[in-house]
Protein backbone atom coordinates (compact mmCIF):
# COMPACT_ATOMS: atom_id res chain seq x y z
CA UNK A 1 0.00 0.00 0.00
CA UNK A 2 0.85 3.55 -1.04
CA UNK A 3 2.70 5.72 2.04
CA UNK A 4 0.59 8.61 2.34
CA UNK A 5 1.69 12.06 3.23
CA UNK A 6 -0.42 14.31 5.34
CA UNK A 7 -1.02 16.93 7.02
CA UNK A 8 0.18 18.05 10.57
CA UNK A 9 -2.72 19.94 12.96
CA UNK A 10 -2.55 20.51 16.51
CA UNK A 11 0.39 17.74 17.16
CA UNK A 12 -0.93 14.98 15.33
CA UNK A 13 -0.72 14.06 11.21
CA UNK A 14 -3.53 13.90 9.51
CA UNK A 15 -3.65 11.47 6.12
CA UNK A 16 -6.98 12.07 5.03
CA UNK A 17 -7.87 14.87 2.85
CA UNK A 18 -11.33 16.40 1.31
CA UNK A 19 -9.45 17.26 -1.60
CA UNK A 20 -7.30 15.30 -4.27
CA UNK A 21 -4.16 13.44 -4.08
CA UNK A 22 -0.79 13.86 -5.74
CA UNK A 23 2.04 11.13 -6.54
CA UNK A 24 5.35 11.66 -4.62
CA UNK A 25 8.49 10.63 -6.62
CA UNK A 26 12.09 9.27 -6.12
CA UNK A 27 13.91 11.21 -8.59
CA UNK A 28 16.27 8.13 -8.40
CA UNK A 29 14.52 5.59 -9.78
CA UNK A 30 11.53 7.54 -11.38
CA UNK A 31 9.15 5.38 -8.98
CA UNK A 32 6.14 6.45 -7.31
CA UNK A 33 7.49 6.34 -3.54
CA UNK A 34 4.19 8.14 -1.63
CA UNK A 35 1.06 10.48 -2.43
CA UNK A 36 0.73 13.17 -0.71
CA UNK A 37 -2.62 15.34 0.24
CA UNK A 38 -3.73 17.95 -1.59
CA UNK A 39 -5.10 20.02 0.89
CA UNK A 40 -8.51 22.22 0.67
CA UNK A 41 -9.53 25.76 1.46
CA UNK A 42 -11.10 24.22 4.47
CA UNK A 43 -8.98 22.48 5.74
CA UNK A 44 -6.23 25.61 5.14
CA UNK A 45 -9.00 27.14 7.73
CA UNK A 46 -8.89 24.51 9.94
CA UNK A 47 -4.96 24.70 10.52
CA UNK A 48 -5.43 28.38 10.87
CA UNK A 49 -7.58 28.09 13.49
CA UNK A 50 -5.77 26.12 15.87
CA UNK A 51 -2.69 28.20 15.25
CA UNK A 52 -4.69 31.01 15.76
CA UNK A 53 -5.79 29.09 19.41
CA UNK A 54 -2.55 28.08 20.61
CA UNK A 55 -1.03 31.70 19.62
CA UNK A 56 -2.71 33.29 22.22
CA UNK A 57 -0.90 31.76 25.22
CA UNK A 58 2.54 31.09 22.91
CA UNK A 59 2.80 34.96 22.73
CA UNK A 60 2.01 35.30 26.45
CA UNK A 61 4.65 32.88 26.94
CA UNK A 62 7.95 34.39 28.33
CA UNK A 63 10.37 34.65 25.65
CA UNK A 64 13.36 32.87 27.51
CA UNK A 65 11.25 29.56 27.44
CA UNK A 66 10.36 30.06 23.96
CA UNK A 67 13.74 30.32 22.95
CA UNK A 68 14.72 27.06 25.56
CA UNK A 69 12.00 25.21 23.05
CA UNK A 70 14.24 26.48 20.31
CA UNK A 71 17.45 24.95 21.98
CA UNK A 72 16.36 21.72 22.37
CA UNK A 73 14.77 21.43 18.93
CA UNK A 74 18.53 22.67 17.48
CA UNK A 75 19.93 19.70 19.87
CA UNK A 76 17.63 17.16 18.22
CA UNK A 77 18.42 18.17 14.77
CA UNK A 78 21.94 17.11 15.33
CA UNK A 79 21.25 13.92 16.75
CA UNK A 80 18.69 13.25 13.34
CA UNK A 81 20.36 15.59 10.94
CA UNK A 82 21.66 12.07 9.29
CA UNK A 83 18.06 10.65 9.06
CA UNK A 84 16.52 14.28 8.10
CA UNK A 85 18.90 13.76 4.83
CA UNK A 86 17.76 10.48 3.84
CA UNK A 87 14.25 11.43 4.28
CA UNK A 88 15.13 14.94 1.79
CA UNK A 89 17.66 13.19 -0.26
CA UNK A 90 14.67 10.09 -1.27
CA UNK A 91 12.25 12.75 -2.23
CA UNK A 92 14.90 15.36 -3.71
CA UNK A 93 17.58 13.46 -5.14
CA UNK A 94 20.33 15.42 -4.21
CA UNK A 95 23.47 13.79 -2.56
CA UNK A 96 23.57 12.62 0.96
CA UNK A 97 26.05 14.94 1.68
CA UNK A 98 24.47 17.61 0.02
CA UNK A 99 21.32 17.38 1.74
CA UNK A 100 23.77 17.14 5.02
CA UNK A 101 25.07 21.04 4.11
CA UNK A 102 21.35 21.73 3.99
CA UNK A 103 20.26 20.65 7.28
CA UNK A 104 23.60 22.60 8.74
CA UNK A 105 23.25 25.88 6.92
CA UNK A 106 19.50 25.34 8.36
CA UNK A 107 20.84 25.13 12.21
CA UNK A 108 22.22 28.10 11.85
CA UNK A 109 19.81 30.22 11.59
CA UNK A 110 18.10 27.46 14.65
CA UNK A 111 21.07 28.99 16.24
CA UNK A 112 20.16 32.51 15.94
CA UNK A 113 16.16 31.90 16.75
CA UNK A 114 17.91 30.64 20.30
CA UNK A 115 19.10 34.28 21.01
CA UNK A 116 16.09 36.26 19.73
CA UNK A 117 15.27 37.53 23.52
CA UNK A 118 17.92 39.49 23.05
CA UNK A 119 17.17 41.14 20.36
CA UNK A 120 13.19 41.25 20.97
CA UNK A 121 13.86 43.57 24.11
CA UNK A 122 12.58 46.74 23.51
CA UNK A 123 14.14 50.00 24.52
CA UNK A 124 12.88 52.94 27.15
CA UNK A 125 13.54 56.78 27.82
CA UNK A 126 12.68 58.05 31.56
CA UNK A 127 11.48 61.86 32.15
CA UNK A 128 10.95 62.66 27.97
CA UNK A 129 8.91 65.19 29.34
CA UNK A 130 7.89 66.23 33.12
CA UNK A 131 6.90 63.44 34.31
CA UNK A 132 6.44 61.07 31.24
CA UNK A 133 8.19 58.06 30.46
CA UNK A 134 8.13 56.38 27.13
CA UNK A 135 8.91 52.49 26.56
CA UNK A 136 8.51 50.59 23.13
CA UNK A 137 8.65 46.83 22.71
CA UNK A 138 8.15 44.12 20.01
CA UNK A 139 5.15 42.13 19.74
CA UNK A 140 3.97 38.86 17.97
CA UNK A 141 1.88 39.11 15.03
CA UNK A 142 -0.17 36.35 16.26
CA UNK A 143 -0.38 33.32 13.49
CA UNK A 144 1.97 33.35 10.65
CA UNK A 145 2.39 31.04 7.74
CA UNK A 146 5.42 29.99 5.13
CA UNK A 147 5.13 28.99 1.61
CA UNK A 148 8.56 26.97 0.88
CA UNK A 149 9.75 25.16 -2.35
CA UNK A 150 10.85 22.24 -3.38
CA UNK A 151 15.10 22.25 -3.78
CA UNK A 152 16.18 23.39 -0.03
CA UNK A 153 12.49 20.99 1.97
CA UNK A 154 14.09 21.62 5.38
CA UNK A 155 16.89 24.42 4.93
CA UNK A 156 14.17 27.02 3.91
CA UNK A 157 11.97 26.37 6.27
CA UNK A 158 14.27 26.74 8.94
CA UNK A 159 14.83 30.19 7.46
CA UNK A 160 11.27 31.42 8.60
CA UNK A 161 9.59 29.06 11.41
CA UNK A 162 12.70 29.51 14.19
CA UNK A 163 12.39 32.94 14.20
CA UNK A 164 8.97 33.30 13.86
CA UNK A 165 8.39 31.47 16.62
CA UNK A 166 10.83 32.34 18.78
CA UNK A 167 9.23 36.04 18.27
CA UNK A 168 5.87 34.39 20.04
CA UNK A 169 3.85 33.54 16.94
CA UNK A 170 2.30 30.24 15.68
CA UNK A 171 3.22 29.23 12.28
CA UNK A 172 1.21 27.62 9.65
CA UNK A 173 4.12 25.95 6.80
CA UNK A 174 2.93 25.01 3.07
CA UNK A 175 5.67 22.98 1.86
CA UNK A 176 6.27 22.11 -2.10
CA UNK A 177 4.24 19.18 -2.54
CA UNK A 178 6.97 17.78 -4.62
CA UNK A 179 8.96 16.34 -1.88
CA UNK A 180 6.85 17.17 1.92
CA UNK A 181 8.31 14.75 4.11
CA UNK A 182 10.92 16.25 5.83
CA UNK A 183 8.04 18.81 6.92
CA UNK A 184 6.63 16.39 9.13
CA UNK A 185 9.97 15.07 10.40
CA UNK A 186 11.07 18.55 11.71
CA UNK A 187 7.42 19.28 13.02
CA UNK A 188 7.66 15.92 15.40
CA UNK A 189 10.88 17.04 16.49
CA UNK A 190 9.50 20.63 17.58
CA UNK A 191 6.52 18.65 19.52
CA UNK A 192 9.73 16.48 21.14
CA UNK A 193 11.27 19.58 21.94
CA UNK A 194 8.23 20.77 24.27
CA UNK A 195 6.60 23.00 21.81
CA UNK A 196 2.71 23.30 22.62
CA UNK A 197 0.44 21.11 19.98
CA UNK A 198 -0.86 24.03 17.16
CA UNK A 199 1.53 26.58 17.51
CA UNK A 200 3.29 25.29 14.39
CA UNK A 201 1.06 23.65 12.11
CA UNK A 202 1.65 21.76 8.35
CA UNK A 203 -0.66 21.67 5.30
CA UNK A 204 0.79 19.93 2.22
CA UNK A 205 -1.33 21.17 -0.80
CA UNK A 206 -0.89 22.82 -4.11
CA UNK A 207 -2.56 25.99 -5.54
CA UNK A 208 -5.86 25.74 -3.31
CA UNK A 209 -3.78 25.60 -0.60
CA UNK A 210 -1.47 28.64 -1.37
CA UNK A 211 -4.25 30.66 -1.97
CA UNK A 212 -6.40 30.00 0.70
CA UNK A 213 -3.16 31.37 3.21
CA UNK A 214 -3.13 34.35 0.92
CA UNK A 215 -6.77 35.08 1.45
CA UNK A 216 -6.45 34.13 4.52
CA UNK A 217 -7.94 36.79 7.17
CA UNK A 218 -6.37 35.00 10.29
CA UNK A 219 -2.67 35.16 8.72
CA UNK A 220 -0.69 38.31 9.32
CA UNK A 221 2.48 37.63 7.48
CA UNK A 222 3.09 35.50 4.01
CA UNK A 223 6.84 34.32 3.79
CA UNK A 224 7.68 32.30 0.65
CA UNK A 225 10.74 31.57 -1.82
CA UNK A 226 10.12 30.08 -4.91
CA UNK A 227 10.24 31.62 -8.72
CA UNK A 228 9.71 35.30 -9.84
CA UNK A 229 6.23 34.85 -11.38
CA UNK A 230 5.27 32.93 -8.58
CA UNK A 231 6.49 35.34 -6.12
CA UNK A 232 5.00 38.22 -7.82
CA UNK A 233 1.75 36.56 -7.61
CA UNK A 234 1.99 36.00 -3.54
CA UNK A 235 3.35 39.36 -3.05
CA UNK A 236 0.26 40.96 -4.94
CA UNK A 237 -2.30 38.78 -3.87
CA UNK A 238 -1.69 38.83 -0.01
CA UNK A 239 -0.83 42.46 -0.03
CA UNK A 240 -4.25 43.29 -1.01
CA UNK A 241 -5.62 41.89 2.16
CA UNK A 242 -3.21 43.49 4.28
CA UNK A 243 -0.83 40.87 4.98
CA UNK A 244 2.91 41.80 5.31
CA UNK A 245 5.38 39.56 2.57
CA UNK A 246 8.43 38.87 2.09
CA UNK A 247 8.63 36.78 -1.37
CA UNK A 248 11.69 35.50 -2.33
CA UNK A 249 12.17 35.13 -6.38
CA UNK A 250 14.15 33.75 -8.98
CA UNK A 251 18.16 34.50 -10.12
CA UNK A 252 20.34 34.43 -12.94
CA UNK A 253 23.63 34.67 -11.06
CA UNK A 254 26.54 35.48 -12.78
CA UNK A 255 30.42 34.80 -12.02
CA UNK A 256 32.63 37.69 -13.36
CA UNK A 257 36.06 36.74 -14.29
CA UNK A 258 38.89 39.29 -14.76
CA UNK A 259 42.16 38.41 -16.22
CA UNK A 260 44.62 38.48 -12.89
CA UNK A 261 41.86 36.12 -11.21
CA UNK A 262 43.30 32.93 -10.11
CA UNK A 263 41.95 30.36 -12.59
CA UNK A 264 42.27 27.27 -10.28
CA UNK A 265 40.03 28.45 -8.21
CA UNK A 266 37.77 30.13 -10.65
CA UNK A 267 37.43 26.42 -12.16
CA UNK A 268 36.47 24.82 -8.90
CA UNK A 269 34.63 27.30 -7.57
CA UNK A 270 32.39 27.23 -10.74
CA UNK A 271 32.46 23.40 -10.68
CA UNK A 272 30.64 23.45 -7.38
CA UNK A 273 28.45 26.86 -7.90
CA UNK A 274 26.76 25.38 -11.42
CA UNK A 275 26.28 21.78 -10.81
CA UNK A 276 26.38 21.19 -6.87
CA UNK A 277 22.71 20.02 -6.09
CA UNK A 278 22.14 19.81 -9.83
CA UNK A 279 22.10 23.55 -10.61
CA UNK A 280 18.56 23.45 -8.30
CA UNK A 281 19.40 26.78 -5.86
CA UNK A 282 18.43 29.68 -6.29
CA UNK A 283 22.20 31.08 -5.52
CA UNK A 284 23.73 28.94 -7.59
CA UNK A 285 26.47 30.53 -10.77
CA UNK A 286 24.40 29.69 -13.83
CA UNK A 287 26.61 32.37 -16.13
CA UNK A 288 30.35 32.78 -16.58
CA UNK A 289 31.60 36.15 -17.95
CA UNK A 290 35.12 35.76 -18.02
CA UNK A 291 36.69 39.46 -19.29
CA UNK A 292 38.62 38.92 -22.62
CA UNK A 293 38.80 35.76 -25.00
CA UNK A 294 42.09 34.87 -23.69
CA UNK A 295 40.40 34.77 -20.34
CA UNK A 296 37.50 32.65 -21.74
CA UNK A 297 39.37 30.48 -24.11
CA UNK A 298 41.29 29.27 -20.81
CA UNK A 299 38.08 28.80 -18.23
CA UNK A 300 36.50 27.13 -21.41
CA UNK A 301 39.91 24.72 -22.21
CA UNK A 302 39.90 23.98 -18.12
CA UNK A 303 36.21 23.41 -17.56
CA UNK A 304 35.18 21.44 -20.67
CA UNK A 305 36.95 17.97 -19.53
CA UNK A 306 35.94 18.27 -15.77
CA UNK A 307 32.13 18.61 -16.74
CA UNK A 308 32.51 15.39 -19.06
CA UNK A 309 33.96 13.60 -16.04
CA UNK A 310 30.95 15.08 -13.97
CA UNK A 311 29.69 11.82 -12.05
CA UNK A 312 26.27 12.04 -11.32
CA UNK A 313 23.89 8.77 -9.11
CA UNK A 314 21.74 7.88 -6.76
CA UNK A 315 22.09 9.69 -3.18
CA UNK A 316 23.78 6.70 -1.83
CA UNK A 317 26.69 7.01 -4.57
CA UNK A 318 29.64 8.57 -2.64
CA UNK A 319 31.02 9.28 -5.59
CA UNK A 320 28.28 11.38 -6.75
CA UNK A 321 29.05 15.03 -7.57
CA UNK A 322 25.53 15.30 -7.73
CA UNK A 323 22.10 13.36 -8.27
CA UNK A 324 18.63 13.49 -10.18
CA UNK A 325 16.64 16.41 -11.04
CA UNK A 326 12.97 16.69 -9.05
CA UNK A 327 10.67 15.66 -11.83
CA UNK A 328 10.55 14.04 -14.80
CA UNK A 329 8.86 17.35 -16.44
CA UNK A 330 11.91 19.49 -14.55
CA UNK A 331 14.23 17.07 -17.09
CA UNK A 332 12.06 17.47 -20.14
CA UNK A 333 11.91 21.39 -19.26
CA UNK A 334 16.04 21.85 -18.92
CA UNK A 335 16.44 19.57 -21.97
CA UNK A 336 14.48 21.90 -24.15
CA UNK A 337 15.98 24.86 -23.17
CA UNK A 338 19.51 23.15 -24.19
CA UNK A 339 18.27 22.73 -27.40
CA UNK A 340 17.22 25.99 -27.88
CA UNK A 341 20.78 27.15 -27.11
CA UNK A 342 22.15 25.11 -29.64
CA UNK A 343 19.34 26.29 -32.04
CA UNK A 344 19.99 30.08 -31.40
CA UNK A 345 23.51 29.42 -32.00
CA UNK A 346 25.46 29.16 -28.80
CA UNK A 347 28.24 26.62 -28.65
CA UNK A 348 27.45 23.44 -26.91
CA UNK A 349 30.82 22.20 -25.30
CA UNK A 350 29.25 19.72 -23.06
CA UNK A 351 25.97 17.99 -23.22
CA UNK A 352 24.52 16.06 -20.60
CA UNK A 353 21.47 14.95 -22.23
CA UNK A 354 20.49 10.98 -22.52
CA UNK A 355 22.36 10.64 -19.01
CA UNK A 356 22.07 7.12 -17.35
CA UNK A 357 22.90 5.58 -14.48
CA UNK A 358 23.26 1.54 -13.99
CA UNK A 359 20.05 0.41 -12.19
CA UNK A 360 18.51 3.77 -12.46
CA UNK A 361 17.70 4.00 -15.93
CA UNK A 362 14.68 5.58 -15.20
CA UNK A 363 15.70 8.10 -12.84
CA UNK A 364 15.30 12.23 -13.48
CA UNK A 365 19.40 12.25 -14.20
CA UNK A 366 21.03 15.02 -16.62
CA UNK A 367 24.71 15.30 -16.72
CA UNK A 368 26.80 18.24 -16.37
CA UNK A 369 26.04 20.56 -19.53
CA UNK A 370 28.51 23.67 -20.77
CA UNK A 371 27.57 26.14 -23.45
CA UNK A 372 30.33 28.63 -24.99
CA UNK A 373 29.25 32.25 -26.63
CA UNK A 374 25.76 32.64 -25.33
CA UNK A 375 24.42 35.84 -25.81
CA UNK A 376 21.62 37.45 -23.53
CA UNK A 377 18.88 37.32 -26.19
CA UNK A 378 18.92 33.63 -25.72
CA UNK A 379 16.63 32.05 -24.09
CA UNK A 380 19.15 29.46 -22.20
CA UNK A 381 20.59 32.91 -20.42
CA UNK A 382 16.75 34.90 -20.29
CA UNK A 383 15.69 32.01 -18.33
CA UNK A 384 15.93 30.61 -15.03
CA UNK A 385 16.96 27.35 -16.23
CA UNK A 386 17.19 25.64 -12.34
CA UNK A 387 19.44 22.86 -13.56
CA UNK A 388 23.05 21.56 -14.14
CA UNK A 389 23.69 24.05 -16.86
CA UNK A 390 26.47 26.70 -17.08
CA UNK A 391 26.28 29.36 -20.09
CA UNK A 392 29.49 31.52 -20.76
CA UNK A 393 29.01 35.19 -21.66
CA UNK A 394 32.56 36.24 -23.17
CA UNK A 395 32.47 40.00 -22.18
CA UNK A 396 35.56 42.50 -23.77
CA UNK A 397 36.09 44.23 -20.26
CA UNK A 398 34.53 45.46 -17.22
CA UNK A 399 32.26 47.72 -17.37
CA UNK A 400 30.42 45.28 -20.10
CA UNK A 401 30.30 42.77 -17.28
CA UNK A 402 28.70 45.01 -15.26
CA UNK A 403 26.28 46.67 -18.07
CA UNK A 404 25.34 42.61 -18.57
CA UNK A 405 24.47 41.77 -14.78
CA UNK A 406 22.83 45.48 -14.86
CA UNK A 407 20.66 44.78 -17.70
CA UNK A 408 19.26 41.36 -16.32
CA UNK A 409 16.00 41.51 -14.50
CA UNK A 410 16.78 39.58 -11.57
CA UNK A 411 19.22 40.75 -8.91
CA UNK A 412 19.48 37.72 -6.33
CA UNK A 413 23.13 36.89 -5.98
CA UNK A 414 26.65 37.18 -7.92
CA UNK A 415 30.50 37.31 -7.64
CA UNK A 416 34.06 38.91 -8.87
CA UNK A 417 36.82 36.40 -8.91
CA UNK A 418 39.98 38.65 -8.99
CA UNK A 419 42.94 39.52 -7.33
CA UNK A 420 42.68 43.36 -7.51
CA UNK A 421 41.36 45.10 -4.80
CA UNK A 422 40.43 47.89 -6.19
CA UNK A 423 38.49 46.52 -9.07
CA UNK A 424 36.49 44.11 -6.28
CA UNK A 425 35.78 47.08 -3.92
CA UNK A 426 34.82 48.67 -7.08
CA UNK A 427 32.14 45.90 -8.30
CA UNK A 428 31.18 45.91 -4.60
CA UNK A 429 29.69 49.13 -4.30
CA UNK A 430 28.62 49.52 -7.65
CA UNK A 431 26.52 46.55 -8.52
CA UNK A 432 22.77 46.18 -7.96
CA UNK A 433 22.85 43.10 -6.63
CA UNK A 434 21.23 42.36 -3.11
CA UNK A 435 24.17 39.15 -2.70
CA UNK A 436 27.64 39.75 -3.47
CA UNK A 437 30.59 37.54 -3.39
CA UNK A 438 34.29 38.48 -3.91
CA UNK A 439 36.29 35.17 -4.79
CA UNK A 440 33.28 33.04 -2.80
CA UNK A 441 30.87 31.57 -5.48
CA UNK A 442 28.01 31.15 -3.68
CA UNK A 443 27.67 34.25 -1.22
CA UNK A 444 24.52 33.09 1.28
CA UNK A 445 24.73 35.31 4.12
CA UNK A 446 25.62 33.47 7.37
CA UNK A 447 22.39 33.42 10.28
CA UNK A 448 23.23 36.32 11.34
CA UNK A 449 22.87 38.42 8.74
CA UNK A 450 19.64 38.43 5.98
CA UNK A 451 19.19 37.11 2.76
CA UNK A 452 17.83 38.71 0.01
CA UNK A 453 18.15 39.86 -3.87
CA UNK A 454 16.97 43.41 -5.22
CA UNK A 455 14.82 43.90 -8.36
CA UNK A 456 12.71 40.84 -9.73
CA UNK A 457 14.22 38.38 -7.02
CA UNK A 458 12.47 40.20 -4.11
CA UNK A 459 9.23 41.37 -3.39
CA UNK A 460 8.71 42.77 -0.11
CA UNK A 461 10.27 45.63 2.21
CA UNK A 462 12.11 42.78 4.35
CA UNK A 463 15.15 40.10 3.45
CA UNK A 464 14.75 36.64 5.37
CA UNK A 465 15.80 35.66 8.12
CA UNK A 466 18.77 37.60 10.61
CA UNK A 467 17.97 41.25 11.92
CA UNK A 468 15.65 41.68 9.47
CA UNK A 469 13.35 38.83 10.45
CA UNK A 470 12.62 40.43 13.78
CA UNK A 471 11.31 43.58 11.83
CA UNK A 472 9.16 41.11 9.66
CA UNK A 473 7.79 38.74 12.84
CA UNK A 474 6.68 41.64 15.52
CA UNK A 475 5.04 44.81 15.65
CA UNK A 476 5.84 47.91 17.52
CA UNK A 477 4.47 49.02 20.44
CA UNK A 478 5.18 52.47 21.98
CA UNK A 479 3.75 53.42 25.60
CA UNK A 480 3.59 56.51 26.88
CA UNK A 481 3.05 57.26 30.66
CA UNK A 482 2.81 59.45 33.62
CA UNK A 483 1.43 58.75 37.17
CA UNK A 484 -0.88 60.58 39.32
CA UNK A 485 1.79 62.94 40.95
CA UNK A 486 2.78 64.23 38.53
CA UNK A 487 -0.51 65.14 36.92
CA UNK A 488 -1.27 68.83 36.87
CA UNK A 489 -5.03 69.64 37.33
CA UNK A 490 -7.05 71.16 33.98
CA UNK A 491 -7.60 69.89 30.85
CA UNK A 492 -5.17 70.89 27.71
CA UNK A 493 -6.34 71.23 24.56
CA UNK A 494 -3.61 72.07 22.33
CA UNK A 495 -1.51 69.40 20.79
CA UNK A 496 1.26 68.31 23.70
CA UNK A 497 4.60 69.17 23.30
CA UNK A 498 7.81 68.83 25.95
CA UNK A 499 7.12 72.14 26.97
Amino acid sequence: MTEVIGNYIKGTQITTTQGDYQDVFNPATGSVSAQVCMSTTEEVDQAVNVATEAAKDWGRTPSPKRAQVMFRFKRLLEENSDKLARIISSEHGKTHDDALGEVVRGLEVVEFACGIPQLIKGTFSEQVADGIDVYSFPQPLGVVAGITPFNFPAMVPMWMYPNALVCGNSFVLKPSERDPSASLFMAELLKQAGLPDGVFNVVQGGKEAVDAILDHPGISAVSFVGSTPIAKYIYTRATSTGKRVQALGGAKNHMVVLPDADMQQVTDALMGSAFGSAGERCMAISVAVPVGDQVADELMERMTPLVKELQVGPPDDKNAAMGALITRDSLNRIEGLIQSGVDQGAELLVDGRGYKVQGYENGFFLGGTLFDKVRPEMEIYKEEVFGPVLSTVRVNDYQEALDLIHNNPYGNGTAIFTRDGDAARDFVSRIEVGMVGVNVPIPVPVAFHSFGGWKQSLFGDHHIYGPETIHFYTRMKAVTSRWPTGIKSGAVYNFPTLN
